[in-house]
């Protein structure tokens, strides 16, 4: 009897990228892999969209619409190309209104895609109502999408089983939602087998059987492999699959992998092994020189009680290894439990994933509820779409008190439509205000990236975050043979340049200068300069990208004024003014990466030319805390970001003196008594240790 074949995309060039590398991978680097993939016979691609949408803009400085163009090219015009999209959020972490949802779909079918699997992380189908039908409507192909985690008994989820998928499903249909296939999602891998089967064989029944049925897990958990035979046993259609070096561990099963399980049973991939094993070690060549997170490799069986997806794992870890917390990690996965019951039971997938994170993270170093998380309290409060059940009510008065917002039960795209700083017009002004082209593709770009797009279409952004392996520095080579030609290659602070001696002249980059040599080293008058004497700096908190300058020279500007935006560990960070006064200088750029200290500008202080910059006075000793004073002491590692209070400033109990940053996230710091600053041991931009002081209250 004739085996029956199971269909499966090859995810590696975008969940698998997502999944490893942060999806920060330059195109010219795995474009070879595509054509040996499809040389191997492989006709269907996860090619876009999700993380390798912005990331291209933000990390590898290159446009996303020609990485798609170049994947068509290379693919060939028969490939099924397939991107991701987060329902209402299309391709970023915020969510649209509608006139962007529409545009989304259609440059996506402009640039040749040809299906968009659609999800949304709460389950909500009124968020899927609008995506579904401007994807139907441009012509491209609808993959509804259905999303999925178990956890353990022991949690009592009022959702996440076959009963509760079902409804979803029914909720699809009646709500009369076009689409083409039906994929069940499973981002952090936990579902058990024993629940995809169940859920698969009841969608199996209300569609049919000629409709495309999808499952998609990852390794994380370990069980992917028995998770895929009970999807296809059940009656799934399809499976997704990746290839080395972006398959097991936190990305999907191998495609090799796959084969093997099947082999004596009745279905069967329908490939040729040999022409594949080839493809994956072009992959792997390709991917050589990038940076292979440990973690990305392993199967980690905690993480059914604290079902994170694959690439928010890793991405997490690395974090607290950042800020020298892992010794809290254990404390933070026991803290997932409960603040995802609390928070509703919606699907860890992005964003919903980096919520229940961030606030396990608050509930560990603050104390269970103390700090909301922006994003889990707005999502509490209904500002994401309807949880699959009702949050704690004690969580969502704790939310709305602390973000000082009223819940609600409007839907998403409503509430977008109705915010001026959304959509179409936002995005125009943004362009005209840079002067750019007003194209389709750019108006999309401004709307889905903000700032960082318009400093990628402006061409002030820059390649970071792309993290490849450190190269052993090659060993000292022969002497080489004098050189007689007069032509050096000489490089300074990293710049080559083509040097040429000839007589009393030298030619630099091909442009000729008057040359004179001595010997020994003859110091230079220094030139006149302008200096700014009596200012305050205003330095960098945290190394990151300047995305917005809000004053200029001359400005007059007051204490606490926002004065710039800074972005790091993917949160824009406001930069404040530390007091009242005039902009005196700015030392940055819109688009400069700068490093923790740098300075930004000068507020205050006096312009006078001198000869040369005087020598720097000896910094004084730190003074004593004085005696009897209360210590204001950091909570975690961190950078101070803003410092509310100065020496002598009178306080209250409970006033903000400081905010400091740890974790993506700001934290303020309240004062511990009544009294007077009595000292500060900080400056604005310092990284502290836990427990190093703040300051005194006296």
């Amino acid at each position: 009897m004739a085996k029956k074949k199971i269909n499966f995309m090859c995810t590696a060039f975008r969940d698998g990228f997502q999944s490893v590398y942060g999806a920060r991978v330059f195109t010219k680097d795995f474009m070879p892999a595509v054509a040996a993939a499809r040389e191997a016979g492989i006709t269907h691609f996860e090619a876009g969209g999700g993380a390798r949408f912005q990331a291209l803009y933000f990390y590898t400085n290159e446009d996303a619409f020609k990485m798609m163009d170049e994947f068509r090219e290379v693919a060939g015009p028969d490939a099924n190309l397939q991107t991701l999209s987060r329902g209402v959020n299309v391709v970023g972490l915020d969510s649209q209104p509608r006139d962007i949802i529409k545009l989304h779909a259609q440059m996506f079918k402009k640039h040749g895609m040809t299906t968009i699997r659609n999800f949304d992380a709460l389950n909500d189908v009124n968020n899927l109502i609008d995506s579904g039908k401007a994807i139907h409507d441009a012509g491209l192909k609808h993959e509804v999408t259905v999303t999925m985690m178990s956890l353990p008994d022991s949690y009592h989820a009022a959702a996440h089983n076959p009963e509760f998928y079902e409804k979803i499903l029914r909720q699809i249909l009646d709500a009369g939602i076009p689409f083409d296939s039906l994929c069940f999602k499973d981002a952090s891998g936990t579902s058990t087998p024993k629940n995809v089967y169940e859920t698969i064989k009841r969608a199996r029944k209300l569609l049919g059987p000629n409709m495309n049925i999808v499952f998609h897990s990852h390794e994380t958990a370990g069980v992917s492999i028995q998770q895929y035979m009970s999807a296809i046993e059940a009656g799934a259609t399809q499976v997704d699959l990746s290839m080395s070096p972006c398959s097991g561990g936190t990305c999907q099963p191998d495609i090799l992998t796959m084969w093997h399980a099947l082999r004596g049973t009745d279905y069967d991939l329908g490939i040729d092994v040999n022409k594949v094993q080839e493809a994956e070690r072009v992959f792997e060549n390709c991917m050589k020189d990038y940076f292979l997170p440990p973690e990305a490799t392993k199967v980690n069986p905690n993480i059914p009680f604290f079902p994170l997806p694959g690439g928010a794992l890793t991405a997490n870890t690395q974090m607290l290894r950042d800020n020298n917390l892992m010794d809290k990690y254990p404390q933070i996965v026991e803290a997932m439990g409960d603040v995802v019951k609390k928070g509703g039971f919606g699907t860890s997938v992005t964003p919903v994933s980096q919520f229940y994170f961030q606030q396990a993270f608050n509930n560990v170093m603050f104390g269970p509820w103390k700090k909301i998380a922006e994003g889990y309290g707005k999502m509490v409060l209904g500002y994401f779409g309807k949880t699959p059940v009702e949050p704690d009510a004690e969580v969502i008065k704790a939310a709305a008190e602390q973000l000082k917002l009223e819940p609600t039960t409007e839907k998403v795209v409503d509430l977008n439509d109705k915010n001026p700083s959304k959509g179409r017009e936002a995005a125009i002004k943004m362009l005209k205000e840079a002067n750019l082209e007003e194209s389709e593709e750019n108006i999309f770009i401004a709307a889905s990236c903000k700032e960082k797009g318009i400093l990628y279409l402006t061409g002030k952004a820059k390649v970071n975050g792309v993290r490849k392996v450190e190269k052993e520095a090659p060993k000292a080579a022969a002497p080489a043979a004098k050189n007689t030609s007069g032509e050096y290659t000489v490089t300074v602070n990293g710049t080559a340049y083509g040097v040429k001696l000839n007589g009393g002249n030298v030619v630099v980059n091909g442009v000729s200068y008057p040359l004179s040599i001595a010997d020994g080293i003859k110091a230079a008058a220094p030139a006149a300069q302008v200096v700014v004497t009596g200012s305050q700096d205003v330095a960098a908190p945290m190394p990151g990208l300047i995305l917005k300058m809000n004053v200029k020279v001359g400005d007059e500007v007051k204490k606490n004024q926002e004065i710039a935006v800074m972005e790091a560990m993917k949160m824009e960070n406001p930069i404040y003014a530390p007091c009242d006064g005039k902009v005196t200088a700015i030392k940055a750029n819109q688009g400069d990466q700068l490093q923790a200290g740098d300075v930004i500008l000068s507020i205050g202080g006096t312009q006078v030319v001198q000869a040369a910059p005087a020598a720097a006075p000896a910094a004084p000793a730190p003074s004593a805390a004085p005696a009897g004073g209360t210590e204001v002491k950091a909570p975690m590692p961190g950078l101070i970001l803003k410092l509310n209070v100065k020496k002598g400033d009178q306080v209250k109990k409970n006033d903000e003196i400081a905010v400091m940053e740890a974790m993506k996230m700001e934290n303020p710091i309240y004062a511990p008594c009544d009294g007077v600053v009595s000292d500060i041991s900080v400056n604005q931009g310092d990284q502290l240790q836990a427990d190093d002081t703040i300051m005194v209250i006296a």
